[in-house]
């Protein structure tokens, strides 16, 4: 049998006491490990966290906590090469989407270590300045942020098992909250890799850290009053975490980034000839096949001018033909597969859904796939739909096929433009292009009521920008409505998540011997 991957709680590794489910090789069908999580001892997994591990961190100021992110930084460094192996073979990727994971987490790491260490050698956080309470102010109230005094436990998704760590990891780390990170099944052999890696190396306190893999049961049920649980998933699981007890009647905190329908916006003054034209279509079609097409922030929904509708159609299926699909070890492949043949079924029966109102403008499903075996491999290629009637195709606009799939959609004017965008009922992302620089500032005050982010795409950031699907820490991520209602990252702003808020009203002389520092 292959391997069982221990979990590591409460300050040792601990195999689970079943057989273990298998993972395997997307694109060979190989058993690679297996986890299981069977008969641990969660509460005192938790508890061993939420003390040791959170009495430890808080110990530290906020400068030398975020000297442990640059040492994890460091060891992650260390073993990237073991690490693109292990993606490669989990979840089938190619060495360029590999790097959005592992190395964009590396870097989120890197930069929350920056921002943490400019805070300094406190242990609380100011928030505001403050007020004085009466007429004269010899009485006054300032508002500060202390860490939460529990446990931060992540429910992961399959499609970043490095990132998805990491980019939560940082600011609770930094905030002085102990983490419990449950990755998602499919691809759990690079977390718990980074995770053994980080507790080998003894960077962090103890407790700081733990990892679970295998099922989810049982760990919701250990959450207290104190504690926060951070979700990337379906909406269907979202909504089952925030009915669960530990939310609804202990008060634990909970984010939730789910489903979300992001679109892209071509604004009315482009022509085909364009360079905001070209930039749209470059985009649609990195975004579509970027891990396969496996990303929360993907375009899904292609808004253009109806008159462009046609030439949009023909320049994105050109770009898309030239898309290799296949074994992600081979050098001539740029789209390897999708996590695992469950997955590839998934795609293919929303893609059925969409097509009963959306017809098929280029296919590239049935494509020959580069040193693979379509009877193994969960390899399908980019698929853009199209639906001339966007208002009438209502599929479009709730089902996301979680895969290379889009969608183009044409719209009268930007007005129309707008309330297609917002028929997404809430999104991650959605990105505007064009040369009209007024018409794009409207259009994004207007879009960002129901968009966690708005990237807005002129011809002189071409060379600049940071990509519509590219997640960086300096920007909020996350969304309203069926995006999750939640928010991660956006800089310092993420701490707020693990922090607590409370008012001390106290005179001017001890109000000064706090010791903050600004938020």
């Amino acid at each position: 049998m292959t391997e069982l991957l221990s979990n590591y709680v409460a300050g040792r590794w601990q195999a689970g006491n079943g057989a273990g489910t298998p993972l395997f090789d997307p694109v060979l069908g190989t058993e690679l490990v297996r986890v299981d999580a069977g008969g641990l001892d969660l509460a005192e997994g938790f508890g061993f966290a939420r003390e040791t591990g959170g009495a430890g961190l808080r110990a530290l100021t906020y400068k030398q906590r975020a000297g442990l992110l640059a040492a994890v930084v460091k060891v992650l460094q260390a073993n990237r090469d073991a690490y693109y192996e292990i993606a490669t073979a989990n979840s089938g990727t190619v060495k360029n989407d590999s790097a959005v994971d592992i190395d964009g987490a590396i870097f989120t790491l890197g930069q929350y270590a920056k921002w943490g260490d400019a805070l300094g050698d406190v242990h609380a956080l100011r928030d505001g300045d403050a007020v004085k309470l009466g007429k004269e102010p010899v009485f006054q109230s300032q508002h500060l942020q202390v860490p939460t005094r529990g446990v931060a436990l992540f429910i992961n998704a399959f499609n970043f098992p490095s990132w998805g760590l990491w980019e939560k990891a940082a600011p609770a780390l930094l905030s002085g909250v102990p983490v419990i990170v449950k990755p998602a099944t499919a691809t759990a052999w690079l977390t718990q890799r980074m995770v053994r890696d980080v507790v080998e190396a003894g960077v962090l306190p103890a407790g700081a850290l733990s990892v679970v893999c295998g099922s989810s049961a049982g760990l919701m049920d250990q959450l207290q009053g104190f504690d926060v649980v951070s979700f990337t998933g379906s909406a269907d699981t979202g909504a089952v975490i925030r009915s669960h007890a530990a939310v609804a009647q202990r008060s634990v905190r909970v984010n939730i980034e789910a489903d979300s329908l992001n679109s892209a916006l071509l604004l009315p003054d482009a022509a085909p000839d364009s360079e905001s034209f070209k930039l749209l279509v470059r985009e649609v079609v990195r975004e579509m096949t970027v891990k396969s097409g496996q990303k929360c922030t993907a375009i899904r929904r292609i808004l253009v001018p109806a008159a462009l509708y046609d030439a949009t159609a023909e320049a994105i299926g050109a770009k898309l033909a030239g898309i290799t699909v296949g074994n992600p070890r081979n050098e001539g492949v740029r789209m390897g597969s999708l996590v695992s043949r469950g997955q590839l079924d998934s795609v293919r029966e929303g893609l059925e859904a969409l097509k009963a109102q959306a017809g098929v403008l280029y296919d590239g499903s049935q494509a020959q796939l580069v040193d693979a075996d379509p009877a193994v491999a969960a390899c399908i290629g980019p698929v853009l739909l199209g639906a001339r009637d966007a208002d009438a195709a209502q599929r479009v606009h709730d089902v996301e096929v979680f895969g290379p799939v889009a969608t183009l959609l044409p719209y009268r004017d930007l007005d129309h433009a707008v309330a297609l965008a917002h028929r997404g009922q809430g999104s991650l992302v959605t990105s505007l292009y064009g040369a009209d620089e007024a018409a794009l500032g409207r259009a994004a005050v207007q879009l960002a009521a129901s968009h966690g982010r708005v990237h807005v795409i002129t011809p002189d950031v071409a060379q600049a920008h940071t990509g519509h699907g590219n997640v960086m820490p300096h920007s909020l991520h996350g969304g309203p409505g069926r995006a999750g209602g939640g928010a991660e990252l956006g800089g310092l702003r993420a701490l707020d998540f693990y922090h607590r808020r409370a008012a001390v009203q106290a005179s001017p002389g001890v109000l000064g011997q706090l010791g903050l520092a600004q938020a």
